[in-house]
């Protein structure tokens, strides 16, 4: 009978302790670092709005890929190279390359649309398909810091839109291409094939 009693007694403090644990607010666990958050390099720890629908973005998404960054704009004498930009894209992005495409106004105002006009224009105009983000200051004091970052490590800052910064899978800058050197231009070309 006393052994009864204990055997209950334990019984009833076991079922006591575990409704006092669910009970109890469960603690959140300290956030794991993700591989991709631990290999981002300094340079893609930034985000920027989508342009289509101003959703925020991480760039370190695009850590370990090899990157073409241009800024860009719908009314420039340059802007046929939206084209050329999509066909590399579309030929080396199974290789581990993307293009990151950021409308500035900075240049002669040459785009003065809204996010949603730039990118029916984008789409509509030139199937455009790679990454765009909302309009990016890229040259003066109030840069953006992606853009203050790309001019300091390649000594360029860029000259007129469609200026294209080549970024390597580690991070670092592996050229500056002016606004005249074509998407098909050898000299890019060959860039990228070395940095794939």
């Amino acid at each position: 009978m006393k052994h009864l009693r204990l055997t209950t007694l334990h019984t009833l403090a076991l079922t006591l302790a575990l409704a006092l644990a669910c009970t109890q607010p469960a603690r959140a666990a300290a956030p794991a670092a993700t591989p991709a958050a631990a290999n981002c390099p300094a340079l893609w720890q930034q985000q920027f709005k989508r342009l289509q629908d101003e959703s925020p973005q991480a760039l370190c998404q695009y850590a370990g890929k090899v990157v073409l960054v241009v800024n860009t704009a719908s009314y420039c004498g340059f802007t046929g190279q939206y084209q050329g930009l999509e066909a590399l894209y579309a030929r080396y992005q199974a290789r581990g390359l993307v293009v990151l495409g950021f409308p500035s106004n900075d240049f002669g105002q040459q785009e003065p649309g809204s996010g949603k006009e730039i990118a029916d224009f984008c789409f509509n105009t030139y199937g455009v398909k790679f990454p765009m983000f909302s309009k990016t200051v890229v040259v003066g004091a109030g840069r953006s810091p992606l853009y203050a970052a790309l001019a300091k490590a390649s000594g360029e800052a860029p000259q007129w839109n469609f200026h294209k910064y080549l970024v390597d899978r580690q991070g670092r800058v592996a050229g500056s291409f002016a606004s005249s050197v074509k998407p098909d231009d050898k000299r890019l070309l060959a860039a990228i094939e070395r940095a794939l």
